[in-house]
């Protein structure tokens, strides 16, 4: 099966244009006409035809909805959901694919292996299925016809994202765009995401509460994905848990996310729910390696140093750390926007208290935030964000809203110190070097 053929791409073109369409038409109308299509009804809709498209295109909708103001606030919530919602392909559909991947014999590897997918995403599915050893795995099979998904999506990409500069005037989407497309074409390589995998299990064996299934080598292919299968409850399950349940499960991934981003320099750029759940032992099972992000030193250097610039005061300090990451033409005015969300995103990581990350548990505060900073943006003629900060900036959003949907109440700042005192970029550099060496 060729994987970017063009009668795969033709026919994803025409599909992927009706979606966008709806959406296009909702931005246009509401900026240039005075009326809007902006409705419950309409972003379901859409929600439900880009579930149905699966693939790129859907991955796309999650990390538009997690850039702040971007979307409508209706499509941003349904597109939220698409991860988690996203129907299933049949059984004809994975027996074919299965063929594909390991031969018409390919039932001979499995004593049971599930007809019914057991998780529905973007890019694939995953089956829960038996070794002939007896031992319980996680078989993630990829959609057909994915290379071709991609380049058709990322075609379209393009068309919302300069749609949405001429929208608002607030961002020069290039980056955005590059930096979206880089990892998606990564997304596609179960043997890469393999390699993630091994990665953070060894990076996070310092923590005993973390669980990272293990590879199984001879059945994996680079769009068959076999692992350990993990059991453990969906984390969206324990939002009515005991505090002290919730809290624990928040400081568990509060420590899993920091931990390998300022010790190795290696960022999981898709925290959201349905990427971990929690077993009856205390474990945090982290069940997707799909979109990693590896930083140079100096950048998470930048990062940090940002942090202690907010602390202190330090404008100097922060104008470094803008241009460490790659900001450009930092003039006063800049400055101070930049800081507005730097500040509102650093905000509960410099409160020296036990406190929810979001005292109003609504995410309302954020949107404000935001929408102060784009019209101050509008005002300033807009501004290109670095390729680093596109998926450093989704990822502390998205782990952000896992914590708030579990109403975590923490010391974020005793956490943060605990896994950040000892920082240094030289250290950073060399445990880098040694695990990629390793196991890439």
């Amino acid at each position: 099966m060729k994987e970017d053929s063009l009668s795969g791409r033709i026919k994803r073109y025409t599909n992927v244009t009706t979606a966008v369409s709806g959406l296009m038409a909702r931005l246009v109308g509401d900026r240039y006409l005075g009326f809007s299509i902006d409705t419950p009804q309409h972003a379901e809709s859409l929600k439900e035809t880009l579930g149905h498209l699966k693939g790129p295109l859907m991955k796309i909708a999650q990390i538009l909805a997690t850039v702040p103001d971007m979307l409508p606030r209706e499509y941003a919530t349904a597109f939220l959901e698409l991860q988690s919602n996203a129907p299933p392909m049949g059984w004809p559909f994975v027996k074919r694919r299965m063929q594909a991947e390991l031969g018409k014999d390919w039932r001979n590897y499995f004593l049971e292996f599930e007809p019914n997918a057991s998780a529905a995403a973007s890019l694939g599915q995953v089956h829960k299925a038996m070794s002939q050893e007896g031992r319980l795995l996680a078989c993630k099979l990829q959609y057909p016809e994915m290379g071709s998904a991609v380049e058709a999506d990322l075609k379209q990409l393009k068309f919302v994202l300069k749609s949405f500069e001429v929208y608002s005037g607030t961002l020069d989407t290039e980056n955005l765009q590059v930096e979206i497309g880089d990892r998606l074409r990564e997304e596609l390589d179960y043997l890469l995401e393999a390699k993630h995998m091994r990665i953070f299990s060894e990076i996070l064996s310092v923590f005993p509460f973390a669980e990272v299934p293990q590879v199984i080598d001879e059945i994996t292919t680079n769009r068959l994905l076999s692992m350990s299968w993990l059991e453990g409850e969906k984390l969206l399950t324990l939002i009515d848990a005991p505090q002290e349940l919730r809290n624990e499960v928040s400081s568990s991934l509060f420590k899993v996310w920091y931990y390998p981003l300022y010790h190795y320099g290696i960022l999981h750029g898709d925290p959201h729910l349905g990427n971990y759940s929690w077993n009856t032992e205390g474990k945090l099972n982290l069940l997707d390696f799909g979109c990693i992000r590896i930083f140079k030193p100096s950048l998470v250097q930048g990062v940090l140093d940002l942090y202690k610039a907010l602390e202190k005061g330090d404008e100097e300090l922060a104008v470094h750390a803008y241009r460490t990451w790659g900001f450009k033409n930092m003039t006063k005015e800049l400055i101070e926007i930049l800081n507005l969300w730097a500040r509102f995103l650093y905000e509960p990581l410099l409160d020296d208290r036990v406190r929810p990350i979001d005292e109003a548990y609504s995410g309302d505060r954020g949107r404000k935030v935001a929408g102060a900073v784009f019209e101050a943006l509008k005002r300033q003629g807009g501004v290109k964000p670095p390729r680093e900060f596109v998926f450093m900036d989704r990822a502390a959003v998205g782990l952000g809203s896992v914590f708030m949907h579990l109403k975590a109440q923490l010391n974020w700042h005793e956490l943060f110190e605990e896994l950040t005192q000892n920082f240094s970029a030289i250290a950073l550099e060399t445990c880098q070097a040694q695990v990629l060496g390793k196991l890439m």
